[in-house]
């Protein structure tokens, strides 16, 4: 009864605009509880996704997304308070976790998930504000799927934490920008292995 007066909240950057509620969408998302999507996630069809879950075990992790997300950082870096994240990981995606050799998080909301709990995985559900930098040694994630983000984001540094390299970063930022890539939500993906 709710659903015909809710609107999608769509990043600050996109105008309002319900048309896009299907398209601002992932297809695994559920249950309902985001306050945003988890973009990298939109790059993936029912198609690729059976395909992919064919071929490789697929942890599914429940997280809701927080409009924090798309928060500038206004601060010094190390005096940034981090917004936090629902999360619930099932008993399921917990032993496929501890059985994978590899782990690719899909999106840096998944990233942040698995880098707050520790191994050997458990079923468990909490809250994240887990604020990822250069200098963070990572625990459970080898490879990230991640869209290219905004400047003077957290998200921005998660990417440069991951890479390992500030400077690195920098060269595939500049690289996408000269090859027009897509920015943003609706924007092209990268994976970082």
């Amino acid at each position: 009864a709710l659903d015909k007066y809710r609107l999608t909240p769509l990043p600050p950057y996109i105008a309002q605009d319900e048309s896009l509620s299907e398209e601002y969408q992932t297809i695994y998302a559920e249950p309902l509880g985001s306050k945003a999507a988890p973009t990298a996630g939109l790059h993936f069809t029912a198609a690729q996704l059976a395909h992919l879950s064919a071929t490789h075990p697929v942890a599914r992790v429940t997280l809701h997304v927080g409009l924090g997300t798309f928060a500038p950082v206004k601060t010094a870096i190390d005096q940034h308070k981090m917004h936090s994240e629902q999360y619930i990981v099932s008993q399921t995606a917990a032993d496929l976790l501890n059985k994978a050799g590899h782990i690719t998080a899909v999106g840096t909301t998944s990233l942040r998930v698995l880098e707050s709990l520790t191994k050997p995985f458990q079923e468990t559900s909490g809250e994240t504000d887990i604020f990822i930098k250069p200098g963070y040694s990572f625990k459970a994630v080898d490879s990230l799927i991640t869209n290219f983000h905004l400047p003077k984001s957290t998200l921005l540094m998660l990417v440069a934490a991951f890479m390992g390299s500030t400077v690195e970063m920098q060269r595939i930022y500049s690289h996408a920008i000269n090859s027009k890539y897509r920015f943003y939500s609706f924007g092209d993906a990268m994976l970082i292995v």
